[in-house]
């Protein structure tokens, strides 16, 4: 049985994150570690709802030592929980604050703070063992569950410190808007913090004061992993902007516009992530140099018939993925649009991906969406959209739509809302946006 290592420092005094009470160093966290280990309740599951990204890495790592397995579904909605109960009878929740658990039992982390026996080395852990299970987001419909191995983890994360050359540079320190229970952001803030000499920023801030106040509490050279909506909405905030080393990001298409934005704003690079929860990370591109990804060390592609197949290095099995791929001779690719996304009206054929990107274009628009709605009582295809822009009207945005985009794809109908119903990870789950189109469809016929 091959064996490697709970953590990829070279000594236990090494630093391993930043937290409101101060820098915390290997020691301490395996210390702590331990101790929650031994408190943990009876249980093989056990739900990582922790906020704290701190807090959420003493959870895997106690889960590792004790060989629970950590499940990290990014949606926490009642109905996931529900789910996750039916599947996994002797689950219990970890929290690290108020969270409503329902039925299920629930552990609340302590204060750990100097508990926990002194520690001198880094536990080694068996490759085979199973150490997390991740859930997609639900945008294209229910969440679906992929375990991952210690191994493949660690393999996971060395291949992207490798990649993005942080292993034997400076130590970045890592601001992560995204929430540890997402794959990306498990990949690019936790597993950096445990094997690629990149500790991170306990918090997840959200709006873009906070992501200032989090980049200003650690040192350069800094690292921000975040998400094009997160991205988008911290530029267009009129606020002072702190000094960033790089930029990650993620989750959805990140257009060659906004990436030059950031890069001028920021005077750094900016570097995008593509992959997915059944694979993990695959690839990664600096969108204003290139627009070809390359993929990471020892995964491999290869195309069957209209789909494109994923394997080798952290890459469990044979995958095929949901996206159009062009694959390159040099072993690179680009990147189309997803199958699921591909719309067809009147013989006409565009990409969702595409509208929104036209969509986000129009000055004034802070966030929207074009959606497809599920509805049983008609066979032909209607697009919709949800849009945030203030001080806009329905009849200018129409207006603007119609220089953008050919005619049979504009949304009928294009609803104003004050706020799209985002994810933590800054997706649009499906179910949401279809519980919205028939909230705001029923209002506009009780209208009249």
């Amino acid at each position: 049985m091959t064996h490697v290592p709970l953590l990829g420092h070279r000594s236990v005094d090494a630093l391993f994150a930043y937290t409101p009470r101060g820098p915390v160093d290997v020691r301490t966290f395996l210390a702590e570690a331990g101790e929650l280990a031994a408190r943990l309740p009876a249980g093989g599951y056990f739900l990582n709802l922790c906020r704290d990204r701190y807090r959420f890495a003493l959870g895997l790592a106690a889960g590792l030592l004790t060989g629970r397995v950590s499940l990290q579904p990014s949606s926490q909605s009642a109905e996931t929980l529900r789910q996750i109960q039916r599947d996994h009878a002797d689950v219990f929740c970890l929290c690290d604050g108020e969270f409503a658990t329902g039925e299920l039992p629930r552990y609340d982390i302590p204060d750990l703070a100097g508990c926990g026996p002194a520690v001198t080395t880094i536990p080694l852990l068996p490759a085979e063992q199973l150490a997390i299970i991740v859930f997609t987001s639900g945008s294209t419909g229910q969440p679906l569950p992929y375990g991952k191995t210690w191994g493949s983890l660690v393999i996971n994360g060395r291949a992207e410190t490798r990649h993005l050359g942080l292993l034997d540079g400076p130590r970045h320190a890592v601001v992560g808007t995204v929430p540890p229970q997402h794959m990306y952001g498990f990949e690019s803030t936790v597993l950096l913090a445990m094997h690629g000499n990149a500790p991170f920023w306990s918090g997840k801030p959200f709006y873009p004061q906070d992501i200032v106040t989090a980049l200003n509490a650690v040192p350069r050279p800094r690292l921000l992993v975040t998400t094009p909506f997160h991205l988008r909405t911290l530029l267009a905030a009129d606020i002072e902007l702190p000094t960033v080393d790089r930029l990650l990001s993620a989750t959805a298409p990140l257009s060659r516009e906004l990436a030059a934005d950031a890069e001028r704003r920021f005077a750094a690079s900016v570097h995008e992530i593509y992959g997915c929860t059944e694979t993990g990370q695959l690839a990664s591109r600096q969108p204003t140099a290139d627009p070809a990804w390359l993929l990471l060390d020892g995964v491999t592609l290869r195309a069957d018939g209209e789909r494109v197949v994923a394997a080798g290095g952290h890459v469990h099995g044979q995958v095929v993925l949901n996206d159009h791929l062009e694959l390159l001779p040099d072993g690179r690719f680009l990147l189309g649009t997803r199958h699921a996304d591909q719309i067809g009206i009147a013989g006409k054929r565009s990409s969702l991906a595409y509208l929104n990107h036209r969509l986000l274009s129009i000055p004034g628009v802070v966030d929207g969406t074009f959606y497809q709605p599920a509805e049983s009582d008609t066979a032909i295809v209607r697009l919709c959209a949800f849009v945030v822009a203030p001080g806009i009207d329905r009849r200018q945005l129409l207006a603007a739509l119609r220089q953008q985009i050919d005619a049979v794809f504009l949304p009928r109908p294009l609803f104003l809302v004050d706020a799209l119903p985002r994810s933590a990870s800054s997706k649009l789950p499906r179910a949401a946006l279809q519980a919205l189109y028939e909230r705001l469809r029923k209002d506009r016929h009780v209208r009249g």
